[in-house]
């Protein structure tokens, strides 16, 4: 037997993915500085729409591609990782956790651009994931937010809460509380047939159009800033339905969560002026004639996705969905976070 101890050759390709998310209640109540001064509280869900990131080492060239944004560019060598608009949240992670020599950078995602389903954030997780796996570290779940979150605000430059990224590495549905910096953790274990009802009641309807969410999100903070009444109530208003669809999720209380989506779409929509653009409305009004029973904007709003429950047939919701120009977008549970291999 040779004595000489061969080494298991490392892998060169790397891969891992994160879950996006349905933030159910008290979206907006995790970000600065609501959720330093006053702390916030979501209850979100992850679906089965993921975002993607691979690696794989070798090549000439450094190679960053967005295959969903149909983007990529190439550089000699890590100094050309300039955050100019191009990519930055791709460069601004190899920042964070560099990669040494050659290698070909590639994300996708499920989810449509702008859908408002947190898919940057958990764009940013399986960002942070992949390099670590590269760099033979291993993270835990609240690690990985953790470092997205980071990622994206402070290295990237766009403002944000915590939820996304959260959800992203943790998978499920939680309860989440924000008093910065710290974030508290708590599962919503939903009855099995509550889940699979839920999960089949819901209608996701992608009106085709967004704008960039962190525009409206300066703004709406900024007007908090200020001490504006109307958004410091709509806040501090979102984060007790936040508690409340806690409850009714537990309760398995269809009529509750129904309310509770439609109730806090409104609130949301006193933060802003254009929290709900035309197409939304449309889409709004369709679902209603379907009798819906509740519904609002996923993420920041202002375009994107709504999301709706339906009565004990979706069917009608569907068709409804459909014939005001929305794209229904797959709908299940994710029970896992983030994972690479």
């Amino acid at each position: 037997m040779d004595r000489a101890v061969r080494r298991r050759e490392l892998p060169t390709t790397y891969r891992a993915e994160a879950p996006v998310r349905l933030d159910l209640a008290g979206g907006w109540t995790d970000v600065p500085p609501f959720s330093s001064r006053e702390g916030g509280v979501v209850v979100n869900a992850t679906i089965g729409l993921r975002a993607h990131a691979e690696l794989t080492l070798g090549g000439t060239l450094i190679r960053l591609v967005a295959e969903d944004l149909g983007q990529q560019l190439e550089c000699a060598d890590s100094g050309g990782l300039v955050l100019d608009g191009r990519l930055n949240l791709h460069k601004a992670a190899l920042r964070m956790f560099p990669v040494t020599g050659r290698f070909t950078l590639t994300t996708r995602a499920d989810a449509p651009p702008g859908s408002g389903l947190g898919t940057s954030g958990a764009l940013d997780v399986a960002l942070i994931a992949v390099l670590a796996a590269a760099r033979q570290e291993r993270l835990e779940a609240r690690e990985a937010a953790e470092h997205g979150w980071h990622l994206e605000t402070h290295e990237a430059g766009i403002p944000g809460g915590k939820q996304d990224q959260f959800a992203a590495a943790l998978g499920g549905v939680n309860r989440l509380t924000f008093r910065d910096p710290d974030v508290g953790v708590e599962p919503v274990t939903l009855d099995a047939a509550f889940a699979a009802a839920l999960e089949r009641r819901t209608v996701l309807g992608y009106t085709g159009h967004s704008r960039v969410s962190g525009d409206t999100i300066a703004r709406v903070m900024a007007a908090y800033e200020r001490g504006d009444r109307g958004v410091t109530g709509a806040l501090r208003a979102m984060k007790d339905l936040a508690e409340g669809m806690a409850e009714a999720l537990r309760a398995a209380d269809f009529a509750r969560v129904g309310a509770l989506l439609s109730e806090n779409w409104e609130r949301q929509q006193q933060l802003d002026p254009e929290m709900r653009t035309e197409e939304m409305a449309r889409l709004e009004a369709a679902m209603a004639g379907a009798g819906v029973l509740g519904g609002k904007a996923a993420g920041a709003g202002a375009g994107g996705t709504m999301f709706f429950l339906t009565g004990d047939d979706p069917r009608p919701a569907v068709a409804a969905a459909r014939a005001a120009g929305a794209t229904v977008l797959p709908m299940a549970w994710a029970r896992e976070g983030v994972r690479a291999w």
